[in-house]
C-alpha cells in the first residue's frame, strides 16, 4: 500500500512539473505569437498543474478531502473556460495576427508531453477520484493540442485569425465538459459512500 502511494505521488509530481513547464512555455510563446489557442492551451496546462498539485496533496487523505480537491479541480476548469472565452471575444473584437507555424510546432511539442503524461497516469491502477480527474485533464490537453495544430495550419493557409479564435473557444468548451465531468464524478463518489 505504501509503495503504491509513493508511486502515485511520484507520477503526479512528474506530470505536475511537465504541466508547469508547458504553462510557462506555451504562455510565453502564445503571447509572442498572438495566439488565442496557444494561450488557452497554456492556461489549461496551468490549471492542470494546480489540479495535479491538489491531487498530489490529496493522494493519502480521507475520501472527503479527496472529493473537495477534485471539486476544486472541476471548478478551476470551469473558471479557466470563462477566461479563455473572454480572451477569444477580446481578440475577435480588437483583432489578432497569430503565427501559424509557431502554433503548430508548439502544439506538437505540447502534444508529445501530454501523451507522455497520460501514459504515466494510465499506468496507475486506482479508483481514486483525483487520479481520474488527472487523467481527464491530460486527455483534454492532448485533444486540444490536435486542435491547435489544425488551427495553425488554417491560419497559415488562409492568412486569417479566425481558426485560432475558433480553436481557443473549442478548447474552452472541452474544459467546460471536463469540469462538469469531474464535478459529476465527485457527486457520484459522494453518493456511493453515503
Amino acid at each position: 500500500m505504501k509503495s503504491d502511494l509513493t508511486h502515485q505521488k511520484t507520477v503526479l509530481l512528474q506530470v505536475l512539473l511537465w504541466n508547469l513547464a508547458l504553462f510557462v512555455g506555451l504562455g510565453v510563446v502564445g503571447w509572442m505569437a498572438d495566439s488565442s489557442a496557444l494561450l488557452a492551451n497554456a492556461l489549461d496546462n496551468g490549471s492542470d498543474a494546480a489540479v495535479y498539485l491538489l491531487s498530489y496533496l490529496a493522494i493519502d487523505r480521507r475520501p472527503a478531502w479527496k472529493r473537495s480537491a477534485a471539486a476544486a479541480s472541476g471548478v478551476m476548469l470551469l473558471l479557466f473556460a470563462i477566461v479563455v472565452i473572454a480572451d477569444v471575444f477580446r481578440r475577435w473584437t480588437y483583432g489578432a495576427e497569430p503565427l501559424g507555424p509557431v502554433m503548430m510546432v508548439m502544439a506538437l511539442v505540447a502534444g508529445a508531453i501530454n501523451l507522455w503524461c497520460l501514459a504515466l497516469l494510465r499506468r496507475i491502477r486506482s479508483g481514486d477520484i483525483n487520479l481520474k480527474a488527472a487523467e481527464t485533464f491530460s486527455f483534454n490537453d492532448f485533444i486540444s493540442n490536435g486542435g491547435v495544430i489544425v488551427a495553425g495550419a488554417l491560419v497559415l493557409w488562409l492568412g486569417s485569425s479566425w481558426p485560432d479564435l475558433v480553436v481557443g473557444a473549442l478548447i474552452a468548451t472541452v474544459a467546460l465538459k471536463g469540469g462538469v465531468e469531474i464535478l459529476k464524478n465527485v457527486r457520484e463518489d459522494r453518493k456511493s459512500r453515503e
